[in-house]
């Protein structure tokens, strides 16, 4: 060791004898990490494209993915009655709404009260099991704290504890106070059921609780998030980006979903209301009402206004991307200015060298001399929205959480997770990009891709870098070789004006056939330095069609697709209502779930989702927490804690703290 090299580890050392300032408090926390290596690997959870579906993806982590009701069954058996145990799983998933229900007809509500808190005690201890003591204190609600804490210990068990416990529980039962510690232990058992949440993309749009899908994880003790394209839209819209603010306007109104933006996030669309009801008064705009899907309760006059915002909104967004095209003339997107190619005399667009005729020709706002120039009035409804997005509170909160526990990609326990694709070349060769004047690997371009997008939202200070930056990210949604969008064309244009379905077509990137395939996915996962014969590559994106046979599991088990669809708009196509895929110590599962009807069937009827679960993999020895990342990096700094402790004994360093 080099003079440099020992002077920065004595200089590390002393900075961690700060934190250890003896030589038994360095081997306490020694004693206590080196415990934690041999723990069980706990249960991770990934789902994908959850689109808005509060309801559905809140039961999914209530129950564990069908982990809660298994260790119901595990642990009563023969003991309870089906209904008796549905029941009860019942209780731990909403707790609050369903002794509401229960207690009414409870005659002895005492006894109900004792044999309940002993059964949720039970499940939640082997829940814990898992985890170290000081791991599941963090979770213990106040002020019941030290009480659950007591009652977690199994002391009814001990002789000379049993009295205790037994008057610990009378006491709850006769100040009251049962229902309060029910609701407490339910809430630690959804804690502890799941160690890790990863979320492989696409929160928004569609559904209509994004909004509260954040708040849900930004309670949750451990998520991260792989952005998706409909995830970088709304973070390009909340920096200010004003084509993704078109672009999520437009969506919400496209969907009938706007109690998200003007409810969730208190966006003002009455400028918009107020110029589309001008504009377009006299245009039936019936290419433009909205998408339902059956349990909306609009008015005619409802409808008519969201379909004259959702034409306004439109023809803005596609100015406002023409505008974008021409200022980043490096994304080669200039196929996508049509409404440059619109001859407005004979109402037809030409497309690829075909001339098409429109089905809607009527745009008072647009000159055809100078197609992407706003109108004043377009101009500042554009104002208003940049001014409502960018000072909605509660979404720059949603998004700040969105850059703080996510990323484009994440190498995480020796697999790789990403949402869209890695671009490549039909011969499955990567596709090269040019990055700060030379050619960058796959990893790089993400890695750069990445900051582009954090730049784009936090470069205040810089605004040409924060205007890349915020370009980038609408690239990102929808542009040809974007790594989240994964398709050559968005063809929003044609959906709308071309009656031809075969111009709607969006042809996907090479990746999603090649990824069918072993070697493309030991390459991938090569290429960000995993082992191929043990990593797995964990996708979203698109849709798998189970319905029609595709399997999610791909490349001889090297690639799992997990976009089972959890939004309803997609139920048609996958014939199932989401995945969620498992990682346990034991080995590697996949819940495929049916359809989730309501919150209130579920604590009605006891309806819990039915999930049919598949072993992938089955590990030949149980993985502990130090075959894990974070099991590493407790390694590192047990052999730090060890390093440090000799110092003390060789005098390298003195103690400070207090000597017992």
């Amino acid at each position: 060791m080099d003079l440099t090299t020992r002077m920065q580890e004595q200089k590390y050392l002393q900075l961690l004898a700060q934190q250890y300032p003896t030589i038994q408090s360095a081997s306490t926390a020694l004693i206590r990490q080196s415990a934690r290596l041999s723990l069980p690997k706990g249960t991770e959870h990934f789902v994908s494209d959850i689109h808005g579906e509060y309801e559905a993806l809140r039961h999914v982590l209530r129950n564990g993915s069908g982990a809660i009701r298994r260790r119901i069954d595990a642990i009563f058996g023969g003991e309870l009655s089906e209904e008796e145990k549905c029941s009860l799983a019942t209780l731990i998933y909403y707790p609050q709404e369903k002794l509401a229900q229960m207690l009414p007809g409870i005659e002895n509500e005492a006894e109900w009260y004792r044999s309940t808190l002993l059964q949720i005690l039970d499940v939640c201890r082997s829940l814990s099991a898992r985890y170290p003591h000081t791991y599941v204190k963090k979770f213990l609600p106040e002020p019941f704290a030290l009480i659950l804490d007591d009652l977690l210990q199994e002391q009814e068990t001990l002789e000379d504890r049993a009295d205790f416990f037994r008057s610990t529980l009378d006491t709850i039962i006769s100040t009251s106070s049962a229902p309060a510690f029910i609701i407490a232990l339910a809430e630690l058992t959804h804690k502890l059921a799941i160690s890790r949440l990863h979320v492989i993309g696409d929160i928004f749009d569609r559904g209509p609780g994004p909004h509260l899908i954040l708040d849900m994880l930004m309670e949750h003790p451990l998520v991260d998030i792989q952005w998706g394209n409909h995830d970088i839209v709304w973070m390009g819209a909340a920096a200010g980006s004003d084509a993704c603010i078109a672009n999520v306007v437009r969506g919400c109104l496209r969907y009938a979903s706007t109690d998200t933006l003007e409810h969730g996030y208190a966006i003002n669309l009455l400028p918009l209301a107020s110029f589309a009801v001008d504009t377009y008064a006299d245009d039936p705009c019936s290419l433009f009402r909205p998408h339902l899907s059956g349990g909306e309760d609009f008015s005619p006059a409802e409808l008519r206004l969201m379909a004259q915002m959702h034409k306004a909104i439109t023809i803005i967004q596609f100015k406002l991307e023409g505008q974008l095209i021409a200022r980043r003339p490096s994304y080669g997107m200039e196929d996508r200015l049509l409404l440059g190619s619109v001859n407005y005399q004979d109402g037809t667009v030409e497309l690829d060298g075909t001339l098409h005729p429109m089905l809607d020709t009527h745009f008072p706002t647009v000159d055809p001399l100078q197609p992407y120039e706003l109108t004043p009035r377009e101009a500042g409804v554009v104002e208003k929205l940049r001014l409502s997005f960018t000072n909605s509170q509660k979404l720059q909160e949603h998004v700040r959480f969105l850059y703080s526990r996510g990323s484009i990609y994440l190498v995480h326990n020796g697999d790789l997770l990403f949402h869209g694709c890695i671009p490549m070349n039909p011969d499955g060769t990567f596709r090269p990009f040019e990055v700060d004047g030379r050619t960058a690997s796959p990893r790089e371009f993400l890695d750069w891709v990445d900051r582009l997008v954090r730049q784009g939202y936090f470069a205040t200070d810089h605004p040409e870098q924060k205007l890349e930056g915020m370009d980038a990210m609408w690239y990102l949604w929808s542009g040809a070789q974007s790594p989240l969008f994964g398709k050559q064309k968005m063809a929003t244009f044609e959906r709308y004006f071309i009656a031809d379905k075969a111009t709607h077509a969006e042809k996907r990137e090479p990746y999603y056939e090649l990824r069918e395939r072993e070697e493309i996915a030991h390459k991938i996962l090569l290429e960000f330095n995993l082992d191929p014969e043990r990593g797995h590559i964990i996708n979203g994106h698109v849709p798998v069609k189970a319905k029609q046979g595709e399997s999610p599991v791909k490349a001889n088990g090297r690639l799992i697709a997990i976009d089972g669809g959890f939004s309803k708009a997609y139920h048609g196509q996958t014939g199932i209502a989401g995945y969620t895929l498992v990682t346990n110590s034991w080995g590697l599962l996949l819940a495929t779930h049916h359809p989730f009807v309501s919150t209130q069937q579920a604590i009605e009827l006891g309806l819990d989702i039915e999930s049919k679960i598949s072993v992938l993999e089955s590990y030949q020895v149980r993985k502990r927490v130090h075959d894990t990342d974070p099991g590493q990096e407790i390694q590192r700094q047990v052999e730090e804690l060890s390093t440090l402790i000799s110092a003390y004994r060789d005098g390298l360093i003195k103690e400070s703290g207090p000597i017992y």
